[in-house]
């Protein structure tokens, strides 16, 4: 259930907390003066398209190390050649390759189950998780020049240690890049990602987050956002939970290195974690079909739950343990769905003209109405009410029930949420 008890809300000591991981950094981090400069060229860049607007988190983007949470990832394409994103950012020396939310832009992956933060469309290049992991850190140097790791055909990989220094120069640059990164794939399927840190800001800023809030993040990944969420609030404040224990271990390695230690917790991300609650706030990085309700009643009242749905990203104002409601921010992102919850609902186009499948926010609502509506039908409801984007919808928890809408709660267009076969009672259509 909910509740108000908890420690008491406290400013974290930015001075002290700041000063001892950059201690760490200049004994132990041989590219510490490179990332830097690095790292000013993507905060640069994030800022010019609008975003790091806080300068809280700014300041966090300029100190946290990227490149110690992704020793290693891999690129799509064949062994030898440039995956786009890196290939990018190595001519660019660090600028961001690709822009959020643009088409052919990295999908990124994974987390507590499936922790993973896509800035592009769907069939997009996917991008993935913890570097650091068992899976690759030790292998031979030349794995990404002689091709695919085992278990990663279809991916090159690019790492810290490789003897080849072009090749160590693009990893870091790459690590600096604005895109995702893949940092761990199993089977030729991508598992984890290190998400486009643009995007990771705007989700950032999109969680309203207070001095003294306490955090649960869903998806640890590379433990990097965890670290920004660290340095913006206090490790003591910070939760970052994973379905996966290599995951959880390679991430809670990376943050050790980087200077901060947050709580990291190995479990279900869709059962939130008890033992650090009340939250504040609940951030996701994996893609939901319907809200856990677990994560309500881990929350204080007015916590606020920002999380993937239905290719958007839903901000909850939390109300108490059974009631939630918000709407959708107005940016697209594709995310892994949390693992364990199983494959997210078949989006049928049966009987639909192409030209409206171009359009993203028609696909939206596609998604969002996947098994409760037919394409044609989804089709004249976005033509009569003028092709709504995101913004303009929501979603509602109401007890047992929760669903999404256009516009209203209680208004004409509601579809409940979770898959077919599953559902509960519903007034709307």
């Amino acid at each position: 259930m909910g509740s108000t008890g908890g420690s008491t809300r406290s400013a974290p000591d930015a001075a002290g907390r700041v000063a001892r991981p950059e201690r760490t950094r200049r004994e132990a981090d041989g590219y510490a003066q490179e990332a830097a400069a690095l790292r000013t060229g993507l905060v640069r860049e994030i800022v010019a398209g609008g975003g790091l607007t806080d300068p809280a988190w700014r300041t966090a983007f300029e100190e946290v190390p990227r490149h110690l949470f992704v020793p290693y990832y891999y690129e799509t394409g064949a062994p030898g050649e440039a995956g786009t994103a890196v290939a990018a950012a190595g001519t660019a020396a660090g600028a961001a390759s690709t822009a959020a939310g643009a088409p052919g832009t990295a999908a990124a992956s994974t987390g507590a189950g499936a922790a993973g933060i896509a800035a592009g469309a769907p069939g997009t290049a996917a991008a993935g998780a913890p570097g650091g992991g068992a899976a690759g850190a030790g292998e031979a140097g030349e794995a990404g020049e002689a091709g695919a790791v085992r278990g990663t055909v279809g991916y090159t990989r690019l790492w810290r240690d490789d003897p080849h220094p072009l090749r160590r120069a693009r990893w870091l640059a790459g690590a600096y890049a604005d895109a995702p990164l893949a940092t761990r794939v199993r089977d030729g399927e991508l598992i984890t990602s290190s998400s486009q840190p643009s995007l990771m800001a705007r989700m950032l800023h999109a969680l309203q987050v207070r001095d003294g809030d306490r955090v649960l993040e869903i998806g640890a990944g590379t433990g990097y956002n965890a670290a920004l969420l660290a340095h913006r609030l206090g490790d003591a404040h910070v939760t970052t939970l994973d379905l996966d224990p290599e995951i959880t271990e390679a991430a809670r390695n990376h943050l050790a290195a980087a200077g901060f230690r947050p709580a990291v917790v190995t479990g279900d991300g869709a059962r939130g974690c008890p033992l650090h609650a009340p939250y504040d706030r609940i951030i996701a990085t994996c893609a939901v079909a319907s809200i856990p309700f677990a994560w309500l009643g881990q929350c204080r009242p007015d916590a606020l739950i920002l999380t993937p749905l239905a290719t958007g990203l839903i901000a909850l104002r939390v109300a108490d343990a059974r009631h939630a409601e918000g709407r959708f921010l107005a940016i697209p992102a594709y995310f892994v769905p949390l693992r364990g919850s199983g494959p997210p609902p078949q989006v049928p186009t049966h009987g639909l003209p192409s030209r409206p499948l171009l359009d993203d926010s028609f696909r939206f609502l596609l998604n969002v109405a996947a098994g409760h509506m037919e394409p044609v039908e989804a089709l004249a409801l976005w033509e009569h009410e003028g092709r709504p984007g995101r913004e303009r919808y929501g979603v509602t928890v109401r007890g047992d029930r929760q669903w999404a809408w256009l516009d209203d709660p209680e208004g004409a267009y509601g579809w409940p949420l979770g898959p077919p076969g599953r559902l509960q009672p519903f007034p709307y259509r």
